[in-house]
């Protein structure tokens, strides 16, 4: 099937347990297995660290270096609906060890939304199956990188609304009652934030329009937030101005709390069963798991039916949790996705019902080796 946006090739230069490695993936779906600590994880790290953001594990810059390394680089050869392209990031040549920098075709690009617009990663992973019981901060990042894949410029919106609240959350703690000062930042946070509530609520309500994605079961989102309930019952402008008003009322007692009590950085994200309506926090490890397999995977469909491209989907030992039915499921929607996709697992014999369409890699050691596989044979190591 054609792909609107494909790995083509990756290289990492002393990036986590990598020394150097270069890596043509599965045109489709690539399979990883090999031992826990083998750096399978590590290599989707590394693929979705080629779109903006802090990569799948949220890992700080001075995690990402190799043991022993100072500087660490991903590169990329990426195919585009646009045409083949070269994304890489790492380590800042010239500058602090804790500065990240991105090269679009060798060149710096203007900004980090004209990453996004050539290159979108989802992934799901093991951690995140703990994404019900955590705190609304988990749930709104994951929230944000479906929102970052259809709207590039949502990434500025929040960066621009984080940097003027902490700006603000200064002042407040400082003592400093600068009113044109806060207003302007106030300002700021208004704007910024209801474009990204705005954003955020487009996106859940195109996820649940859209049809349940193979056997997984639909899952109805929403948006916990005052903000979102404003956008509700009138226009924008006027829920920056309530907004800015709530900030302007509120600052005795955000000064006392060390931060501002409302606004989009309160907002949460809610996930449901759709038929049954059982709050996803209630639901049973496996029927979590499920939903939001089904949720990415239909993400990956909608943007593919949106945008023209599917992002590239990173899945961290997916069959964790899942029965032999789900299994088959998640196997038969990956390999009718317009989406490349990666999994990764411990155990070989569980992927054969993939030999068909996926490639299979052993990964050990900071080296990937690639399986050998007969037509119809099972896909597992030789």
């Amino acid at each position: 099937m054609p792909l609107g946006l494909h790995l083509l090739r990756l290289t990492l230069t002393q990036f986590r347990n990598y020394e150097t490695l270069v890596w043509r993936p599965a045109p489709q779906i690539s399979v990883l297995t090999g031992a826990n600590g083998s750096g399978k994880t590590n290599l989707l790290e590394a693929i979705s660290l080629l779109s903006p953001g802090r990569g799948l594990r949220g890992a700080r810059i001075g995690e990402l270096p190799r043991h022993g390394a100072s500087a660490w680089a991903v590169a990329s050869r990426l195919g585009t609906p646009d045409g083949d392209c070269d994304i890489g990031t790492g380590s800042a040549p010239d500058g602090p060890a804790d500065r990240r920098v991105f090269r679009l075709d060798g060149a710096p690009p203007k900004n980090q939304a004209e990453i996004a617009t050539r290159c979108a990663c989802v992934w799901l992973t093991p951690q995140m199956d703990r994404l019900f019981q955590e705190s609304a901060s988990g749930r709104r990042r994951f929230l944000d990188r479906l929102v970052f894949a259809f709207e590039p410029s949502h990434a500025r919106e929040v960066a621009a609304y984080d940097t003027a609240m902490a700006s603000r959350n200064r002042l407040l703690a400082e003592g400093r009652a600068d009113t044109a000062w806060l207003a302007g930042l106030e300002d700021a946070m208004a704007r910024h934030g209801v474009a990204a509530i705005a954003a955020r609520a487009s996106v859940i309500a195109q996820l649940n329009a859209a049809p349940a994605e193979g056997a997984f079961p639909a899952a109805r989102l929403g948006l916990a937030c005052p903000i979102a309930a404003q956008l509700q019952a009138r226009p924008a402008l006027d829920a920056e101005d309530w907004l800015r008003a709530a900030l302007r009322d509120g600052r005795t007692v955000d000064a006392a709390a060390g931060s501002a009590r409302i606004g989009a950085h309160r907002a949460d994200l809610t996930i449901s069963d759709a038929a049954t309506g059982l709050p996803a926090a209630q639901a049973s490890t496996g029927q979590q798991k499920a939903l939001l397999l089904g949720i990415v995977l239909g993400h990956a469909q909608l943007l593919g039916r949106t945008r023209g491209f599917a992002p590239l989907l990173l899945l961290d030992e997916p069959l964790v949790h899942l029965d032999e039915a789900r299994r088959a499921a998640l196997f038969d929607t990956v390999a009718r996705l317009p989406a490349q996709c990666f999994l990764t697992g411990t155990d070989a014999a569980l992927f054969a019902p993939l030999d068909d369409v996926a490639d299979g890699f052993t990964v050990s050691a900071g080296a990937v080796s690639t399986w050998p596989k007969g037509a119809g044979s099972a896909i597992k190591p030789g």
